[in-house]
């Protein structure tokens, strides 16, 4: 019986041929695998009964059949008005105002204004992300001090101030009337708190600059789930990116640097963990890409998420009896506590730069912004927390960003390529 968890927690070293990573020395309890399988344990007794009850009531025929003070409730949540709108050009955003030459001096103060808001933000949650998820808190000379173990309870602090900023914007402004039923955001939901899950506890096994470069990957199974869920077509240069990424990441991981710190190291679970954020990831963007057939506007949809991610994550950590145990880690170590808050902060105001960066500029504007955001993380974590990076590295980092460039490149031709066909010819959907 004992055999299964020793090789399960071996398995790290056996990938790296050094130590086990001290994250896993505590106690199997803290192991990630199990800890995944508790986390899904506790969505699930939540997914289930919803699911029993939703086919209760289809088959009830309850749109014809129900009454009471519950009925609109249940309307929302289970059928909602099922009215799609026209699938738009971009797939999701209302079409933006286009710049005109009066209004110049106040399009680049907004660009600068999308441009610095994005950085800022992300860039301080990156920073504020390897800083929680590595790092000790309440040391002292005679103390060791403590590492902050739950990613889970990060992920609960995130959706819940994403979901309070979105719902006051909705409240605040006019929205589209809502027609998706309720429900069919917790698809979402469960897949984006799965990936962030994954993203958090990745950092105990690999670093940051690894995590960033292997993000930008994910374009592949971005592009086989369009397939399989979308049934999307793409063009041979999308093929060619998505290669040169691979090739670059790739050089990246396979390189060595010498005197390498253990925090560093590219473990098997690191592996195993980023490809789980990646394919959840993916999962999440095509599926909302879907969602937005119905009228919807992005803060909608973000509302809609969050509702079921504070309502997974908060049932499960109430299931494991870790609620009250990160709230007495945050009382216990007030820094933590501030890092924390402005990790959710920086999280949700991201949400929103996003949301009016892409409804401003476009989407190629923003594509930009954020691939130069992913390269000054890396070096701003190489700076602040020493890693090293090879030249064989560095290459691959370069081919990265090169391949990236060339996306959006080759995305914004054919944009406007699309523009002169004559009508009745469409364009390939791309992601």
């Amino acid at each position: 019986r004992f055999c299964l968890p020793l090789v399960l927690a071996s398995l790290p070293a056996m990938a790296t041929g050094e130590e086990i990573a001290p994250a896993l020395e505590d106690s199997w309890g803290d192991f990630w695998l199990f800890r995944f399988f508790v986390n899904a344990a506790g969505y699930a007794s939540i997914v289930v009964p919803g699911f029993l009850l939703i086919q209760y009531f289809k088959r009830r025929n309850y749109l014809e059949t129900g009454r009471g003070i519950c009925f609109p409730v249940i309307k929302s949540c289970v059928f909602g008005s099922e009215v799609k709108s026209v699938h738009q050009e971009d797939g999701s955003l209302p079409p933006r105002a286009e710049p005109t030459e009066s209004s110049t001096a106040r399009q680049v103060f907004k660009l600068l204004f999308c441009a610095a808001g994005l950085q800022a933000s992300y860039l301080t949650w990156g920073v504020l992300q390897e800083r929680v998820m590595t790092r000790t808190y309440g040391a002292t000379e005679t103390e060791p001090g403590e590492k902050f173990k739950d990613s889970q309870f990060l992920v609960f602090m995130n959706r819940i101030l994403a979901f309070t900023v979105a719902g006051l914007y909705c409240a605040l402004t006019k929205q589209p009337r809502h027609g998706a039923p309720m429900y069919k955001y917790s698809f979402a939901s469960l897949s984006n708190i799965l990936s962030s899950w994954c993203q958090y506890e990745a950092l105990k096994y690999i670093s940051f600059p690894t995590q960033v470069l292997a993000k930008a990957s994910k374009v592949i199974p971005v592009m086989m789930m369009g397939k399989l869920v979308s049934r999307k077509s793409y063009e041979y240069w999308e093929y060619l990116t998505a290669a040169l990424i691979s090739v670059g990441v790739s050089m990246f991981l396979l390189s060595s640097a010498p005197n390498r710190h253990v925090s560093t190291v590219t473990t098997f679970s690191g592996i195993v963990l980023l490809a789980g954020y990646i394919i959840f990831d993916s999962f999440t963007s095509n599926w909302q890409d879907a969602l937005f057939t119905y009228k919807m506007s992005p803060v909608q949809m973000m509302f809609g998420v969050n509702v079921f991610s504070c309502l997974f994550t908060v049932g499960s950590l109430l299931e494991q009896g870790a609620l009250l145990e990160s709230l007495r880690f945050m009382a216990r170590h007030s820094e933590f506590t501030a890092h924390a808050v402005l990790l959710s902060v920086c999280s949700a105001c991201g949400q929103l730069f996003i949301f009016y960066t892409i409804n401003q500029f476009g989407a190629a504007v923003f594509t930009i912004i954020m691939t130069l955001r992913q390269a000054f993380a890396i070096l701003l974590s190489c700076l602040i927390y020493g890693h090293t990076v090879t030249v064989v590295g560095g290459l691959g980092i370069a081919v990265v960003f090169m391949a990236l460039f060339l996306r959006v490149y080759a995305r914004s031709r054919m944009k406007k390529r699309s523009k002169k066909l004559p009508p009745g010819e469409t364009p390939v959907q791309k992601v």
